[in-house]
Parts: structure tokens; sequence; C-alpha cells
């Protein structure tokens, strides 16, 4: 696959968009949010074709919380047909972990349930912390999780404080690279296999540590070999797709 440049336009039959999403926004909402514009620049076309208002096929290859920012692969028309080989290539996530204190949700969406001191934690045993997690191994998803669970949403769940046991799932940490040490925040690049959990990792950094931590920050730099830097905002893709 190549890299896409920013679009000017698109064909609502097939075709592919980058965007960057928002903090803030559902990949759901995001994909509401095309499919309401594609319809509407591209009516037209659509109605040549034969396909109506709600026919109209559009997908994102990857959730992304709505915590998280950066790269959402979007499939429109008959491209939705490929989002699982768009959904397993390798990914790229840089962002942040605070040290020091946990969440139910393993991010900043729940309140902090516990602190730990962290006065004894040296740059050194961070970085050392980081190259253990390379490799092959087995994650347990977090409960604030978008996996079903005997018929309902793994985070509907948890927000209704109903316990709910989930499955470790094999995943692989290519690379883990801290990029800077400002505490209580670690700064990282991480690529990793499809279905990697960052704020898993996030809070195994913690355990591992003797301590604990959530995830701060986190964006998506790269999906395979499409790139952050090639994808557009909402408001671009609106933009560029008035006609």
């Amino acid at each position: 696959m190549q890299e896409s440049k920013t679009i000017v336009s698109i064909n609502p039959l097939q075709d592919v968009v980058l965007v960057n999403k928002p903090l803030g926004w559902t990949s759901f909402q995001v994909v509401n949010k095309l499919r309401y514009a594609i319809t509407k620049f591209h009516i037209e076309t659509l109605k040549a074709n034969n396909v109506g208002k709600k026919k109209i096929k559009v997908g994102h290859a990857g959730t992304l919380d709505p915590l998280a920012t950066g790269l959402l692969i979007i499939c429109i028309g008959k491209e939705t047909k490929n989002i699982d080989q768009y959904m397993a290539t390798e990914k790229e996530y840089t962002g942040s972990i605070y040290l020091g204190a946990t969440t139910p949700s393993y991010d900043k969406e729940t309140e902090v349930s516990e602190t730990f001191d962290i006065s004894r934690i040296t740059n050194e045993m961070i970085e050392a912390t980081a190259k253990s997690f390379v490799g092959e191994q087995m994650q347990l998803p977090p409960v604030f999780s978008a996996i079903k669970k005997d018929g309902q949403r793994a985070y509907d769940a948890a927000r209704k404080g109903q316990e709910i046991e989930l499955n470790p799932r094999p995943i692989t940490i290519h690379n883990f690279e801290i990029t800077a040490i400002e505490l209580p925040l670690v700064y990282f690049k991480i690529n990793c296999s499809k279905g990697t959990y960052i704020r898993s990792i996030a809070y195994d950094f913690g355990k591992k540590l003797n301590n604990g931590a959530h995830l701060n920050s986190l964006c998506r730099t790269a999906s395979g070999d499409y790139n952050l830097q090639n994808a557009v905002t909402i408001e671009e893709f609106l933009d560029n797709n008035v006609l």
C-alpha cells in the first residue's frame, strides 16, 4: 500500500481517507460525520450508481479511544471489504505515561483510584522496563474497552459497576522507545501489532516498576504504510469535498 497524500476530492464509491482524529471524538462519530458529508456532497454520483443514503458504506480500520488522537483510516464504498487488511498492519504510537497513579480505565477517562510514591524510580529503571516489553506476549485488555463479552461491550459493563472477566490476547511489541522523562510523565514511541492496548501497556508499566501508572496521552502516528503526516483534519475533508 502506498501512502496517501492530502486529498482534494474522493471517489464516494471506493476510496480510502486518512483522518487525523481530534481529541474527544469517538471513531464512530468520525465515520458518521464523513458518511453524512459524502452523501451530501456526492449525492448525484451516488444516485447515478443506485446507492441510497442508507446503503453507502463507510468504516474505520482500527478504533481509537476518545482520549486518543491521530491516524484513523477510513474506508469508503467497496474499499470497506479490505478493512481487515488495513487493520492487520503494524501500528506506531507516541504518547505519555503518568507514573504514580492508577485509574480503573487505565487512562484519564476515570478518576485516580490509587497513588504511589515514585521518588525511588530512576531513569535507568524506566529504560529497562520499556525494553522488557519488547517481543511476543499475552496482554490483558482493559475492562473499559469495546470488546464484547456475553453480548455487551466491556466498557458498558464496567461503567455500570459490573464485574467482567476478559481473556489475555497475543500481541507483539516491536519497539518501545523512551523519548523523554519528565516525572511523573514518561514519553514514549511504540511500534506494535494489531490489537495492542497501549492503556494496558501503561498500567503494566507501573506494575513492573512495583508502582502504578496510567496513560496520559496517546497519538497513532502510523498504520502500515500510512502515516499521520498524510492525514487530513475533519475540517479539511469537508472543505475539500464540497463539489
